[in-house]
């Protein structure tokens, strides 16, 4: 994909978990979290369509480490890697969108994780790999050809969704600096390498900034 790749009204900018929790002070904070959203705003002028995701999760949520209180880790529920803080709680201050968050333009909120018994780092399927979110069907529906990633966590829900985004037939872009990772157990070199293998282009923001079209 040429570095001038011009942005056009077949784009999505797909916004993902830029929520309290996930930022500084929250129960799951990404390293420098809240600094993707400058990033994100100066972007986000670019696209017509922008879509947004939102972890959303039940208390008790099998992802939970509170919910094993002998430290076992879930079995048959779907759910891929460590297990994690109480985080993004249905109708709590940490599931909410951080304040500086501005984008009043969106058009979608895609909630995710919301099954007890399911957790869903991708906005396009849950972490058993078959249950569907939906999105596929809507970005479709809208006669969407490619999607642009950014927010939190790019080795984590960026990273799935991309993946993802790109095996259901989209062409797919990671805004990199409009990112930030955590980097458990050498994770962002394994997204990195999966984004290799899936064909995902990883570009910076300034690419986007100075793109024809819209």
């Amino acid at each position: 994909m040429a570095l001038g790749m011009e942005i056009t009204s077949q784009d999505a900018l797909v916004v993902v978990d830029v929520q309290n929790d996930f930022c500084p002070g929250g129960a799951l904070a990404v390293p420098d979290g809240d600094a993707v959203i400058p990033v994100i705003h100066r972007i986000a002028s670019r696209f017509e369509h922008i879509l947004l995701t939102q972890d959303w999760h039940p208390p008790g949520h099998c992802s939970f480490a509170s919910t094993y209180p002998e430290g076992r880790a879930a079995e048959g529920t779907g759910r891929d890697g460590p297990l994690w803080p109480d985080h993004c709680v249905q109708g709590t201050h940490g599931a909410d969108f951080h304040p500086a968050l501005g984008l009043t333009r969106a058009e979608l909120v895609l909630r995710k994780g919301f099954r007890r018994e399911l957790d869903s780092y991708s906005a396009f399927f849950e972490n058993d790999r078959v249950t569907p979110t939906g999105l596929t069907g809507y970005c479709r529906e809208r006669g969407l050809r490619r999607m642009f990633f950014a927010g939190l966590a790019y080795d984590f829900c960026v990273g799935f969704s991309a993946v993802d985004a790109r095996r259901c037939g989209f062409e797919t872009v990671v805004i990199r600096d409009a990112c930030r990772a955590i980097d458990v157990n050498g994770s962002v070199r394994a997204m990195e390498a999966e984004f290799a293998r899936e064909a995902v282009v990883v570009r910076e923001a300034v690419v986007v900034m100075e793109s024809g079209g819209l």
